[in-house]
């Protein structure tokens, strides 16, 4: 008997499920459907503000010490749209939905999920200042993750089960002898239908992943602050003429600038970390987080650092010059979201849109009656923010070729 045609509906469920199955770094982190995107007429626009949780200081004695709110807010854009589009002949929709599944909606899914992922993670390890490891030396023990583990830690991650690690099979390799006794969870096994999943060790599961960002180091990795308006809560600094601009996503440090525990206030044994934004130019850094090191103005409670930035303090980044370096992560679920949306149904041909644990994809389809072919597109709409890149953070080791 011939087999029945496949239906829009199959082809967008069996599409959902291969998208879920491939991702690897999208599940690891906040994922939600956004309802309120979702159909015609929302009046929201694309984008979303997401509020932070208030900081607060403790103070002493019984007369109260009345705190004005300092609320601080990330916006998340949801306008990014990528699809597939594919052709076949009405003869292939003949086919089961497992062989036509192998043939064409898991290739074209694969391809569209890597593409969405790479995109991601290069995002949020822009996003993430906390780096740890030497850089030029490779993983070859458990030392580099400890050390980010401790990073999340001090910046107060929650301690719940969803800390996870994704790390290139390059640096997994030095790696994976001293570590081959420890991936041995029995309540892991279930899971290993995950793709890329290795298992838990060091308080976090253990990703192997290939859509890892890359740093590509300028030029130039040292130099001095040159002045400028050195205020609290400053995102830039003026700096002495760099040979080459910084590119977005290096790492650097301020000469006396301390790392503090977010709590007690307390300095850390470590010089604060800064991450480069988009816009830097030979004299002039855009960064974040901003620096706010005032232990009793208004923004006390923001404080997350020790040490004023002053002229001709130095400025340090992280690697070697015109070096690139994988950055392999260590990150709370909650450090990074990824929202997806519903596309609009169109009319013409047959259009589905269907949501599944996080991720919305539309499914439209039509035909070309000259050359009987079916021709078909997959669709995405998502946008991400990084609401707590403090609760992040990269491995850096040997130069990436």
């Amino acid at each position: 008997m011939a087999n029945s045609l496949l239906t829009i509906d199959m082809i967008t469920s069996e599409a959902l499920a291969i998208a879920h199955e491939k991702a690897q770094f999208l599940k690891t982190t906040d994922m939600q459907y956004d309802d309120q995107f979702a159909k015609e007429g929302a009046k929201i626009g694309s984008t979303l503000r997401i509020r932070k949780p208030n900081k607060y200081t403790v103070s002493d004695g019984r007369q109260l010490v009345v705190q004005d709110q300092n609320e601080q807010s990330s916006t998340l854009t949801v306008a990014t749209q990528k699809h597939i589009g594919m052709s076949f002949s009405s003869a292939d929709m003949s086919m089961k939905l497992d062989k036509f599944s192998q043939r064409y909606i898991e290739p074209a899914v694969a391809a569209l999920v890597a593409k969405i992922e790479a995109d991601y993670i290069a995002y949020c390890t822009k996003a993430t200042w906390n780096t740890v490891g030497t850089a030029g030396t490779a993983f070859t023990d458990l030392v580099v993750t400890g050390a980010a583990r401790a990073r999340l830690n001090q910046n107060l991650a929650p301690k719940d089960g969803n800390r996870f690690v994704q790390f290139d099979s390059g640096s997994m390799g030095g790696l994976v002898n001293g570590l081959k006794g420890l991936f041995q969870d029995s309540n892991q096994i279930k899971e290993q239908y995950r793709e890329g999943m290795i298992g838990r060790t060091g308080g976090a599961d253990w990703y192997e992943n290939e859509r890892l960002w890359t740093l590509p180091n300028s030029a130039d990795v040292a130099g001095e602050i040159n002045g400028g308006t050195l205020t609290n809560g400053i995102t830039s600094l003026t700096v002495d003429g760099f040979s080459a601009a910084p590119v977005e996503g290096m790492v650097f440090t301020i000469e006396g600038t301390y790392e503090i525990n977010p709590e007690t206030r307390a300095a850390l044994p470590y010089l604060k970390q800064f991450v480069c934004s988009a816009g830097c130019t030979t004299t002039n850094l855009v960064f974040t987080p901003a620096v706010y090191w005032d232990s009793t103005g208004s923004n006390a409670a923001l404080q997350n650092c020790s040490g004023q930035p002053t002229d001709n303090d130095d400025i340090t980044f992280v690697g070697a010059a015109s070096t690139n370096y994988i950055q392999p992560l260590m990150y709370h679920k909650e450090a990074f979201q990824f929202v997806s949306a519903d596309l609009p149904t169109m009319k013409g041909g047959e259009c589905r849109v269907k949501q599944y644990e996080g991720i919305s994809l539309r499914v439209w389809q039509d035909a070309s009656i000259e050359n009987d072919q079916e021709i078909m597109r997959i669709d995405a709409l998502y946008g991400y923010a990084a609401l707590r890149p403090e609760w992040a953070c990269r491995m850096i080791g040997s130069a990436n070729a």
